[in-house]
């Protein structure tokens, strides 16, 4: 194993960028000397990639954005929408497919689902440490949208929930990989794009209730409950939900051939720096540099001058052994701060897995416990007014990311957006009419979006960049397995007492005060 050698100005070509980038590996984040600093700079065990990681983030400061990042920008906010389509597709069918299979277990596929989202974070984020971004990147999206379509084939219950698992897993890998990706490549001045970026999580529920929209109410069965002259509903009568699946996946699958034949993702620089690939790293920046006529001062000189980093900071003994997710766990409490960070991210992402799909869960019969009176429920209004909801969330992440470009900075955008959301929360318990509920409807949905949007984009932010992928699949995967745990709740609790309803929004109380208790706060600094 290779030891870090002492950096040593003498032994670094001289020049103002340069110059910069060895003061950067000594004096770690000394604002005075360095400007903006680098959010891990002084919580690095391996000063050599710290040093490293400073250069590559002056450099990207210096190509700035271009063409490349908005592609990014679009082709991985689609991933998000991916991750939300697939959730809401199964949720959104499950009911027309259950009158034609007549399942014993109805909550069967939401589990699936979130069961598929879970398996699909750990992997393809802990995959993306270790095989890199790359592969990941355009492998997921291809697997999610084949096994969408062929969910739209099922022959029974039990297969269509195997290939919505399926599709998830694929689906799952996304929230990890797209956030990583679009980061890595991204300005400093430009990280708050990250917050923007979860506006396509509604876009992605959008694109759902309007595939819904198009098929649900013109190529479905009707329910016995409600027509009781109604003929069973059978593969023949009852194409909608299969349509939906066939629209999604091929939906899905085109923009996954985008993913490889418009971005033509190269691996991202930071990757390749951990992997020890420096002359790669200052091929794919400079790569960039050219096509869009910008400026690259970074060498491999340069790079090598800083020292050859610590395997031991980055990879196990062998990638493909279990020892290799360890170090990367390691890596994840490499100091007090960054495990208290880690923890505290874990922790929110716990919460809010769990608050929000119970209140979904529990909302909808305590209020007609209450007296509340939506009136008129046909298809055209039902799916107008998911329209409106999801549409209104769309906005929340785009208000977000002009907060965290403020001096509120991302800990108290999240602060904010958690109290408001409580808040209303608790007043929704008042809603009696059509109208109102609409309205709480979209206005919770766009505050809640502010903080989720927010969370989804800090977390990445402030995990070191080798341990990256990791950190964040496994904090998804604990919001997913709260996910299953709310489907299971609701089919075993009572649906109609007031008190999850209250401890839903009293949780909103406690991640507030988690944002508040973050180590760090990206706001003024740039990813390691």
């Amino acid at each position: 194993m290779s030891e870090s050698k002492t950096l040593d100005t003498e032994t670094v070509p001289q020049g103002k960028d340069v110059e910069q980038g060895v003061h950067g590996v000594r004096d770690c984040d000394d604002a005075s000397s360095l400007g903006k600093g680098d959010i891990l700079s002084k919580e690095h065990t391996d000063p050599v990639l710290n040093a490293k990681m400073h250069l590559i983030n002056n450099t990207i400061d210096g190509i700035g954005f271009t063409a490349y990042q908005w592609k990014l920008f679009v082709l991985n906010g689609f991933g998000y929408a991916v991750d939300s389509l697939i959730l809401l597709i199964q949720s959104i069918i499950a009911r027309q497919a259950a009158l034609e299979f007549n399942p014993g277990y109805p909550n069967g596929l939401t589990i699936a689902a979130y069961v598929g989202m879970l398996v699909g974070a750990l992997f393809w984020g802990i995959g993306a440490d270790v095989i890199g971004r790359k592969i990941a990147f355009n492998v997921s999206l291809i697997i999610c949208s084949i096994f969408g379509i062929l969910a739209g084939a099922s022959p029974n219950w039990e297969v269509l929930g195997l290939f919505v698992c399926l599709s998830a897993f694929g689906a799952g890998g996304n929230l990890v990989l797209d956030t990583a990706v679009f980061l890595e490549y991204l300005p400093g001045n430009r990280q708050w794009m990250l917050t923007l970026m979860a506006a396509w999580w509604g876009i992605g529920q959008l694109i759902a209730g309007f595939f819904a929209w198009g098929f649900l109410p013109n190529f479905s069965c009707q329910d016995p409950a409600n027509f009781p002259d109604a003929a069973p509903c059978t593969k023949s009568n009852n194409q909608g939900w299969r349509y939906v699946w066939y629209a999604c996946g091929a939906l899905v699958f085109v923009m996954s051939m985008a993913r490889i034949f418009v971005i033509r993702l190269k691996e991202t620089p930071k990757f390749l720096v951990g992997e020890g690939k420096d002359a790669e790293c200052v091929e794919v920046l400079q790569g960039i540099a050219t096509k869009y006529n910008r400026p690259c001062s970074l060498t491999l000189e340069t790079l090598q001058a800083c020292g050859t980093i610590s395997t031991r900071s980055t990879h196990g003994k062998s990638k493909w052994s279990l020892g290799e997710i360890g170090t990367h766990l390691k890596g994840l409490y490499a100091t007090k701060r960054i495990g208290i960070s880690t923890t505290l991210i874990w922790l929110s992402w716990t919460l809010i897995g769990l608050a929000y799909p119970l209140y979904n869960v529990f909302l909808p019969a305590y209020l007609s416990s209450r007296g509340a009176a939506f009136g008129d429920s046909s298809p055209y209004t039902t799916w107008r007014n998911y329209t409106l909801v999801n549409f209104s969330g769309i906005w929340g992440p785009v208000l977000a990311g002009f907060m965290c470009h403020t001096k509120l900075g991302r800990k108290y955008t999240m602060v904010i957006g958690a109290l408001v959301t409580m808040s209303f929360f608790f007043a929704y318990t008042q809603v009696r009419t059509n109208v109102q509920n609409i309205v709480f409807t979209c206005v919770i949905n766009f505050c809640l979006n502010v903080y989720y949007g927010t969370l989804y984009a800090y977390t990445p932010e402030v995990l070191p960049s080798a341990h990256r992928g990791t950190g964040n699949g496994i904090a998804i995967g604990w919001n997913r397995v709260m996910g299953i745990l709310s489907a299971v709740i609701a089919t075993v609790a009572d649906t109609s007492t007031p008190v999850p309803i209250y401890i839903c929004a009293a949780l909103y109380i406690f991640m507030a005060a988690i944002a508040a208790a973050f180590p760090f706060e990206p706001y003024g600094k740039r990813s390691s």
